[in-house]
This record gives structure tokens, sequence and C-alpha cells, in this order.
């Protein structure tokens, strides 16, 4: 095994910046084969990429974590997604339900400390549990969603999951977004036209009035504190360069180099 950091890939991505989401998919399944997903919470931009993979015929199976409190309709969006572009929607579950979780913790979202235990339980550690099957996940954040992702990078490794995230929408606009939606007529959650611009678990959302910033009907009642759920590792820690392990000849596949094994 071989160590790649964040520190590694500023080149790469520096390259990367010109590329568009369709030339990233195709480079990731060239680099990555069969150890490749993508990841969706079936919102806007998740569905674009949804889409993209459909109309690039990527062929990678899709993790959607159901946290087992999230709303009918984006249940309904999921199975609407991959019924119509036939893709392979792997849905993820928590360990315990909420009645179990609660039952053993008490009612944990409603401190910032239990948000993020909460969290962590119910959208992080599904993912977990099936992360030594993939390398690499393909990611729908974009840097037009402002706060901690304003800065995200393209290529993006994540050390909890031992995986590279690559976010190929990273440097798509919000013009651009609201085109792909209409041009493709993409699969669109409900909920965003009722009044709510990011969407997690019903306990835990609330619509959002026109003059207030996008995420303030995420974790309302927890005030400013809370903001992201963790389950994309960048929301938390941008500035941070750590690492993962993954074979030698896949870190060098990711950064085109050659190694010398001559002794």
């Amino acid at each position: 095994m071989a160590k790649l950091s964040q520190t590694d890939l500023l080149e790469l991505n520096r390259t990367f910046e010109d590329r568009t989401p369709g030339e990233l998919i195709a480079w990731a399944r060239d680099v990555f084969g069969d150890r490749l997903a993508a990841l969706s919470a079936m919102q806007r931009a998740g569905n674009v990429l949804c889409h993209m993979l459909w109309k690039l015929e990527a062929n990678v199976p899709v993790l959607f974590v159901d946290t087992g409190v999230l709303f009918p309709e984006t249940l309904a969006t999921r199975d609407a997604i991959a019924s119509r572009y036939g893709l392979e929607v792997v849905t993820l579950s928590p360990r315990q339900t909420m009645e179990e979780q609660t039952a053993e913790h008490g009612v944990l979202y409603l401190s910032v400390d239990g948000q993020q235990q909460c969290c962590h339980a119910r959208k992080t550690e599904p993912l977990l549990q099936v992360a030594d099957q993939y390398d690499a996940l393909f990611s729908s954040l974009r840097r037009t969603d402002g706060g901690a992702r304003a800065n995200v990078p393209i290529l993006a490794v994540d050390p909890e999951s031992n995986t590279l995230r690559i976010n190929v929408m990273a440097t798509m606009s919000a013009a651009d977004l609201e085109t792909y939606l209409e041009e493709e007529d993409v699969i669109v959650n409900p909920l965003h036209a009722q009044g709510y611009p990011t969407i997690g678990c019903i306990r835990c959302t609330t619509p959002v009035m026109p003059d207030e910033p996008r995420r303030a009907g995420r974790w309302r009642h927890l005030g400013p504190w809370s903001q992201y759920c963790g389950i994309n590792p960048t929301d938390m820690d941008p500035s941070r360069s750590p690492t993962i392990d993954l074979p030698l000849d896949l870190v060098d596949r990711i950064l085109g180099r050659e190694t010398d094994y001559v002794i």
C-alpha cells in the first residue's frame, strides 16, 4: 500500500479545473474501474450527477443513505431515479432504527454534540460499512453552495472511508446547474419547490425564507453551530492535508506517474 495525501493532489487538482464533469467521470472510470461508486442524497445536484452517469453510460452504482427518518418525497425521488435512468441505486441503512437509538442514547439531535453523533451513526456509518468495496466515490458538491464548500477541491481524500472523493461538479455555477436541470428534464425532489433548498432528515430540516441562507433550514433548532452532517469530509475541515492508503499502482495511475522499482 502507498499513501496518497491531499497535498499530493495539488497539481492534479489544478490541471482538472478546466475539465468538464463528463471528462472527470471518464478519467475516473479509466483509473478506478469497478472500484468506483457515486453518492447521492437525491437532491438537485445529486440528481444531476445521476443523470450524467446514466447519459454517459458510466455503469457505476449509486450509494444512497436512508437514515430511516427521511421525507417520503426523498424516497420517492430515489425510486424514480433508479427506474427512469436504470441505475443501480444501493440503499444503505443505519445499524439501529431511530427508536432503538433514542432508547439507548436519548434524543441526540437536540444538542450540537448529539447532532454530530446522530449524523455519524445514521449517515456516515452506513457508508463506512461498504467503503472497503471502493477506492473512489463521485460526489456532487459545488463551490457555489458557499460556506465550507466554497473552496471544495475536485479531488479530496477521505481518511475515514479511505477513499478519494471526486467532486465532478465542483466548478459548476448555479446558472449552469439550473440550465442542466431544465434542458435535460432531470428528476427533481418536489420538496425543492416547497421551500426546501436543501433536504435532510425530517426531524432536522425546515423550509427556508427567501431572504435566508440556503442551509438555514438544516438543524435550525441548534442555531449557527451546526451546518453539516459530516458525511462529506471537506465540509468539516477543508484546510487539512490528510492521507489515505491505496495500492501503489493505483496511486501511480491517479497521479499519472511511473514508479521506478529498480533498487
